[in-house]
């Protein structure tokens, strides 16, 4: 298969090249950007490693040309992901061809400031690309699929602290045997693509923390309790025929104002993940404001640290949550404003989820994210005796 790095068109050479100047402008970033009161020992990253935790955000890697957004993620961040980059759609133009450029623009840009890469993600019912539907068959489906990990995981082999091996596997609406989705990989190889791909993963590097990652656990409602259950049983029947899995993801796609609480459904569930030997990550989090009734910036602000707080403090009272990634930087650029269900309830007042504001500074959720930090360490939970599993890979 061809790797497509040439023969891209002028505006994507150039924009290429200011992306990766922006990898030395974010290096020598003058004292004077610095912001007071959130940088160094008082950055998120500091405070995170102090509770035993990595830290840090999901890229869009189109911005990293921006030095007040790559100033940031270099100031703030012990850990990123990419949002989009590494999924199949922007990796696999063609069946036979693979563009690794943005990829590789993140790739390159942690390791330069010696921050941790997670891999997002494997196997997707989404992002799935155009050629996929009439090229890939169940003759060749997985072929296809451990080909896609071996040149993927095998690229960046040595250089990502984890993968989301497998993303959203559960589907209960879809009456498919242990609740599974019907999606595209489960229409071509059944359940077994789960297997095949975490054993691909492994293959190809040795050494990762393999992840399988799922939302809709963490509030006390019968629906959370239908998927935690579901999901629980298809770890455990993973670890049973000793599928390579070494850590869980919780979205961690959370509400304000939304009428169940968090509490002992989130905090059982991740006890039974725990006595299955696997690490916990919070993998995607952000706080929806839909359906907050007021429109008034600081009562909204409010109200979403503190349901950031709520989350997290729950959240990280167990000892194997080793690594907490917000998914986004600032508001401007979250996923949120296009709605997770397509239909916005407040499509004219775009979305403060985030721990930074549209011009980059730090909102209310920046602190209440940070004291959340601190009420771990203060707690004692990241000294309490927790998994040795693949715990060395964590760089804290």
């Amino acid at each position: 298969m061809e790797y497509l790095l040439a023969g891209r068109s002028r505006r994507e050479f150039l924009s290429t090249l200011a992306q990766a100047a922006a990898f030395t402008l974010a290096s020598r970033t003058p004292a004077a950007w610095a912001q007071q009161g959130i940088s160094g020992p008082n950055s998120l990253k500091a405070h995170a490693h102090r509770a035993g935790l990595l830290t840090g955000f999901a890229v869009d890697t189109n911005l990293l040309s921006d030095p007040t957004y790559a100033r940031i993620l270099v100031e703030q961040a012990s850990i990123l992901v990419p949002e989009r980059a590494l999924k199949w759609v922007p990796l696999r133009p063609s069946p036979d061809k693979f563009d690794f450029t943005q990829a590789d623009l993140l790739v390159d840009f942690a390791q330069r400031h010696k921050i941790h890469l997670r891999g997002h993600t494997l196997v997707w019912h989404e992002a799935i690309p155009d050629w996929f539907d009439s090229t890939v068959t169940k003759d060749n489906a997985r072929r296809f699929l451990e080909e896609h990990i071996a040149a993927v995981v095998g690229r960046y082999k040595g250089k990502m602290q984890s993968w989301d091996v497998v993303n959203e596997a559960i589907l209960p609406k879809d009456n498919q045997p242990g609740g599974l989705r019907n999606s595209p990989w489960f229409k071509l190889l059944g359940p077994d693509y789960i297997e095949i791909a975490f054993r691909a993963a492994r293959k190809a590097d040795p050494h990762l923390v393999l992840t399988y990652n799922d939302y809709g656990v963490e509030y006390d409602n019968d629906e959370d309790a239908e998927r935690r259950k579901l999901i629980l049983d298809l770890l455990r029947s993973l670890k049973s025929k000793g599928v390579p899995l070494d850590a869980v993801g919780i979205q961690s796609h959370i509400k304000a104002a939304y009428p169940a609480t968090i509490g002992q459904g989130l905090r059982d569930y991740m006890s039974a993940v725990r006595d299955l030997g696997l690490q916990l990550f919070l993998t995607e989090l952000d706080v929806n404001e839909d359906d907050l009734p007021y429109d008034d910036v600081p009562h909204r602000d409010q109200t979403i640290a503190q349901t950031y707080t709520d989350f997290l403090n729950v959240g990280l009272a167990n000892p194997d949550v080793k690594a907490v990634l917000i998914w986004g930087v600032g508001d401007s650029h979250t996923w949120l404003n296009n709605g997770p269900t397509h239909h916005r309830k407040q499509p004219n007042r775009p979305q403060r989820s985030l721990p930074f504001d549209n011009d980059y500074k730090p909102k209310p959720a920046f602190f209440a994210i940070r004291d959340a930090f601190d009420q771990r360490h203060r707690s004692g939970s990241n000294t309490k005796k927790s998994n040795p599993h693949k715990a060395d890979h964590l760089g804290i």
